[in-house]
């Protein structure tokens, strides 16, 4: 079945463009493995009508009769399905190492990215999805978007300094994962393909070191990470 075409679902906003970190964590997999796929694109609001009940989030990949979802499902699928093209993991210990690095990213940082740029999500999704963005989002965080985003400038110094791990790696190495970009790289670079999406507020300081990895990782497989439509993710006051 590794011939069959490769098909990846995912959520867009209302500029056409993918949000979702983790469908960039997959976008990143797929593309370091050099396999083509087509995209399937969808509002919130469409969701069960392309997908039916099965799945409830993305990304979701089909492959012939295949269906699965979770990225970390997907990634190693296609580690399974591709044996010939490199590797996702190169072993467990690398799995395991990449699994420990999301579970301190997503605690630390990506809650904290979820408080400063929910409203800006809000903003962005297509007109017919936010009656039911606003909903669900209102519903988990028991709040107003307009709420649970209040004082988020307050949040972005903290953020900076909570990101001096992955400064002092890439102080070392060219990438995350070491001399090259591993999935470690593709956790952090979905959640700043994640922002500038559609981020009012950049994230990093206009002189922050990271942004020589960020280059880096968005020119990766051809510069799958490059889209006009991305909004800045640096201060520019000096």
């Amino acid at each position: 079945m590794s011939d069959a075409k490769l098909r990846l679902y995912e959520l867009v906003f209302d500029n056409g463009r993918s949000p979702s970190p983790f469908v960039w964590r997959i976008r990143y997999a797929l593309g370091r493995k050099g396999l083509p796929f087509e995209s399937v694109p969808m509002g919130y609001m469409e969701m069960s009508a392309v997908l039916g009940d099965r799945f409830k989030t993305v990304p979701v990949v089909g492959h012939g009769e295949t269906m699965l979802n979770e990225s970390w499902d997907i990634a190693q699928y296609l580690d399974r399905e591709f044996p010939d093209r490199p590797a996702i993991f190169s072993s467990p210990a690398e799995y395991a190492a990449a699994r420990l690095h999301d579970e301190w990213f997503t605690a630390v940082i990506m809650r904290k990215l979820s408080k400063i740029y929910t409203l800006d999500i809000y903003n962005s999704v297509r007109a017919a999805d936010r009656a039911y963005y606003r909903k669900s989002r209102e519903a988990r965080f028991g709040a107003t978007l307009e709420e649970f985003t209040a004082g988020r400038e307050a949040l972005l110094p903290t953020v900076r300094q909570d990101l001096a791990p992955l400064r002092a790696q890439l102080a070392r190495f060219p990438f995350l994962g070491g001399d090259a970009a591993n999935y470690i790289d593709y956790i952090v670079l979905g959640a700043f393909q994640w922002v500038a999406s559609v981020s009012t507020l950049p994230l990093l300081a206009h002189d922050d070191s990271l942004r020589d990895w960020l280059n880096r990782g968005f020119d990766l497989y051809g510069g799958i990470g490059r889209d006009p439509r991305m909004r800045p993710l640096f201060d520019q006051s000096a």
